[in-house]
């Protein structure tokens, strides 16, 4: 075993010609994440093969709130915000429906593996398991915050408490809040945020609220003025695995409405208004064999590398849902969040490239690095 430092370099970026530079608008960039949310409830709403056939009443009342005529009524109902508003004015890929396909480039298809390949660009196959270590690889989060106008800028707010081992180990302790550990004030406003789409507040078992992390966040956001930001939510993945196919889709729609309340509040602040890109995820798919098979997630649950994501921005052309036949892979996030930067992301192995759909500008790399930084450092095999 050999001792080997990764170089994150950053390159000096500027456009190819000056129109270029006045196209280019985005200074922010947040990042969303709904852990394990299919791309069928994404596109087709609430899978009516998937209700029980004697709903309690808490169930019942979600589906009534929930459940469309159609899937496109449906998609709407779970998430009205996503659609009426990135689906319009943004874009949103993975309907493979239309053959626009988003998946995995890692063969695990589990949350760790799904982030790491996110947010470091490439796949390594040694991350392999869910447990709290911290990730070997550098992260585009960590190569961003190393750039002088980045630095100590950069936050990460999770409910899952091992993303801070995944994404964020170089980063200020004070910016990286993740877990389940809340106080009584935080659970009394994590209520109110969940219980404003429908009166119901979802408890998942053994894991933090997702309105909780979002509270954090949006405190931060306004107390901090970060330039990038990252909120990952877990619910959806939680009520999955425990078969709560009401509360799942709940989940979703409480965490459209959170998004809803960012953007708005983003698009009403001056430092962040037409300056800001959000981009909106997944870390892995679920199963769709059979009535079980939604539950789980992994190579033995086919479909769990089918993921989706969505965008909007002043860089972003309004394009709405992707019916294009294309490939798109998880692998590409890293380098496309740093390009909406203007930033070109490198790491120590090759990275996914950008997802040029999403970005109205090109940019062209010329030059000396302009500073080289050691941000962490990893042991691999000879």
């Amino acid at each position: 075993m050999t001792r080997a430092f990764i170089i994150v370099t950053a390159l000096c970026v500027v456009f190819s010609n000056s129109s270029h530079s006045q196209s280019h608008k985005t200074k922010n960039i947040v990042i969303v994440t709904l852990d394990g949310l299919r791309w069928q409830e994404v596109f087709g709403g609430c899978d009516s093969k998937l209700i029980g056939k004697s709903p309690n009443l808490t169930e019942e009342q979600i589906y009534k709130a929930l459940v469309g005529g159609s899937s496109i009524e449906s998609r709407e109902k779970v998430m009205p915000f996503f659609w009426k508003t990135i689906g319009t004015q943004g874009q949103v890929y993975g309907n493979r429906t239309f053959g626009n396909y988003m998946n995995c480039s890692n063969p695990y298809w589990f949350s760790y593996p799904g982030y790491s390949e996110m947010l470091v660009g490439y796949v390594d196959k040694s991350v392999r398991s869910n447990q709290a270590v911290d990730n070997r690889n550098a992260t585009v989060l960590e190569f961003i915050n190393s750039r002088r106008e980045f630095e100590n800028r950069v936050g990460v707010f999770a409910t899952w408490a091992v993303m801070s081992n995944i994404a964020c180990k170089s980063l200020p302790k004070e910016n990286v809040i993740t877990g389940s550990l809340h106080s009584a004030n935080e659970l009394s406003k994590a209520k109110e945020y969940a219980t404003a789409s429908g009166g119901i507040f979802l408890t998942p078992e053994n894991v933090g609220h997702d309105a909780v992390t979002f509270t954090r966040a949006f405190e931060f956001l306004k107390r901090e003025r970060p330039r990038a930001l990252l909120i990952s939510f877990d619910e959806t993945d939680e009520h999955a695995h425990g078969g709560r196919y009401a509360e799942y889709l709940k989940a979703a729609h409480n965490i459209d409405k959170m998004i809803e309340s960012l953007w708005t509040w983003i698009q009403t602040d001056e430092n962040y208004k037409d300056q800001t890109t959000l981009i909106i995820t997944t870390d892995h798919g679920r199963g769709h064999n059979n009535k079980q098979s939604w539950k789980n997630h992994g190579r033995l649950a086919f479909g769990s590398d089918q993921i989706w994501a969505a965008v909007i921005g002043p860089d972003t052309e309004s394009l709405g849902e992707m019916n294009n036949k294309q490939q798109y892979w998880q692998k590409q996030f890293a380098k496309t969040a740093a390009a909406f930067l203007n930033l070109d992301y490198s790491s120590s192995k090759p990275v996914g490239s950008v997802i040029q759909s999403m970005i109205t500008h090109s940019i062209e790399i010329i030059g000396d690095p302009e500073t080289t930084q050691r941000i962490s450092s990893s042991t691999e095999p000879n």
